[in-house]
């Protein structure tokens, strides 16, 4: 008899076929399987796969009394408890690879669409019959000789890097240490502050943590130049919502584009009318060849882990 995979929600099946070899997977005949669900079906079963959006709180890994591995569809990983995985030295994985390239497609996207007010001229013109139309008129901001501060130099924070230079865009960044690498040699380190104040577009790709959560409120949205854009891919709770609400509508800042919000799917209700803020459902990664390529990932780490006792995208490693 094969061990179990139990698998959280119905994520493309293509994606499937390799761990499907080695283990017996018990797959949501729904949507997904609730809380309940899961904690009834945990306890026979060695892996778990589990989704960015659906929580893994304590009781669910508790109930995983053979637990081995928890391999997270995505690469963020704050929906799990980690602390009751680490108690129970369970690995928990995520998938860096699969998510980089559509993040940073969606990053310049929503940044090209900020600057140059493409959604707000789209709603104008199919909404209004009097929209005005004019050489001075609809007025965006150009990229080219402009810098992007990008906080969190990892793999999508450099993705989004080599797309804007392609742009004529100069790169400042902050991250925990300055990057070696000799292809960065003109991208500029800079603290946050010096970062938010000398940058003309701020671009997030950092993690969830504690020290980050809430990093951009009131007192750095102050700092920032009126003229400058924020654009957050990274994880909603790095912005304080309602400050960033109030920094828009007395124009602290020019504007914002947002895939990720504090209270996902709520949203703070100042920033769906305020102009100036472009909003968009969690999109990151949503392309049919990245979710496919997601369950691959996500399915390799289990097989890696559980025939190897090894697996590169652990994320819990200093824990035990």
């Amino acid at each position: 008899m094969k061990n179990k995979i139990l698998i959280t929600y119905s994520i493309p099946k293509e994606g499937l076929t390799q761990l499907e070899t080695h283990f017996d997977l018990i797959y949501p005949e729904k949507e997904f399987f609730t809380k309940e669900e899961l904690i009834e079906l945990i306890p026979h079963c060695i892996g778990l796969l589990s989704i960015f959006n659906r929580e893994v709180s304590a009781d669910i890994i508790k109930a995983g009394k053979n637990l081995k591995i928890i391999s997270n569809y995505g690469v963020g990983f704050n929906n799990i408890d980690m602390n009751a995985a680490n108690e129970q030295e369970i690995i928990v994985c995520n998938t860096p690879e699969a998510v980089c390239e559509p993040t940073a497609e969606l990053c310049m996207g929503l940044l090209l669409s900020l600057s140059r007010q493409i959604s707000l001229c789209n709603y104008g013109l199919k909404t209004n019959p009097e929209f005005e139309w004019g050489v001075m008129k609809n007025l965006g901001s150009t990229l080219r000789g402009k810098t992007l501060g990008i906080v969190g130099m990892g793999n999508i924070g450099k993705s989004v890097a080599e797309k804007a230079m392609v742009f004529g865009m100069n790169i400042a960044y902050h991250n925990r240490k300055p990057i070696s690498e000799i292809k960065w040699k003109d991208a500029v380190y800079m603290n946050l502050p010096d970062l938010l104040e000398k940058s003309d577009v701020i671009s997030l790709h950092c993690p969830l943590t504690p020290e980050t959560h809430h990093l951009l409120n009131e007192k750095e949205f102050l700092k920032m130049k009126k003229t400058a854009f924020l654009i957050n891919t990274s994880r909603g709770a790095v912005i304080n919502e309602v400050d960033l609400a109030i920094a828009l509508e007395q124009g602290e800042i020019a504007g914002a584009a947002l895939d990720v919000f504090e209270n996902e799917p709520i949203i703070h209700p100042k920033l769906l009318t305020q102009k100036t803020a472009l909003a968009v459902p969690h999109i990151g990664t949503a392309t049919i060849e990245t979710r496919i390529e997601m369950s691959r990932e996500a399915c390799q780490n289990i097989i890696e882990y559980l025939k190897n006792g090894i697996t590169k995208n652990r994320v819990n490693q200093a824990f035990f």
